[in-house]
């Protein structure tokens, strides 16, 4: 019998050039990320134009070095978890109906399944400091949406402090409503995709 993976690839491995904006998602407004997300990567090797290994054009000389940040996304069949991993940082993102009533922030039992295991990727990582986002569709009052998400992103963290119960892990916390969509508010699919919760930290193994 086979075994199917819990996560199936959705994307293709992706290369970001780190000096480019983040841009706006269509129907919304600003990045789409938010600040403090952005890809990064470490310095580029330095190379030596000339090196006699380098064969080069005559006359020709070369371009600028670029950071290009790796990035990997994968998506379960259902779109209600999805997974980036670049070189700097692991990032997943819940929707928020597999966590939360409607218009709720009361976390259910599977739902803390879920968060248990991107505690133990945290642990994994050896993560000092956890970024948790909350983030809502623009239906409604944009107060609420602020206030909904903030609580959601307050009800995740509270999961994750209690499965890493680790003193050393520190916690930024943000509910940023209807901003930074991912997708079109537009369709009831697009919102979906926008109610989430996302929780970030550093990579620091593979």
């Amino acid at each position: 019998m086979t075994t199917v993976p819990r996560l199936a690839l959705f994307a293709a491995v992706l290369l970001i050039v780190t000096s480019l904006p983040a841009t706006a998602v269509a129907g919304g407004a600003g990045p789409s990320e938010p600040p403090g997300t952005e890809p990064s990567a470490t310095a580029p090797v330095a190379v030596d134009p000339a090196d006699p290994d380098l064969k080069l054009p005559e006359g020709a000389t070369l371009a600028q070095a670029k950071v290009l940040d790796i990035k990997s996304v994968v998506e379960d069949q259902s779109g209600d978890e999805r997974r980036e991993d670049t070189n700097a940082d692991v990032t997943f993102a819940l929707q928020a109906e597999v966590l939360f009533g409607k218009d709720s922030a009361r976390i259910g039992a599977d739902a803390k399944t879920r968060i248990a295991t991107i505690a133990e990727e945290i642990a994994k990582q050896q993560a000092t400091r956890v970024r948790v986002f909350g983030f809502t569709d623009d239906l409604g009052s944009s107060a609420h949406g602020d206030t909904l998400s903030r609580q959601r992103a307050n009800a995740v963290q509270a999961v994750l402090d209690q499965d890493l119960n680790s003193p050393s892990v520190t916690f930024d916390v943000r509910g940023y409503g209807e901003q930074y969509p991912i997708a079109d508010n537009a369709t009831e699919e697009g919102r979906r995709k926008n109610r989430r919760v996302e929780v970030s930290f550093p990579r620091t193994r593979p």
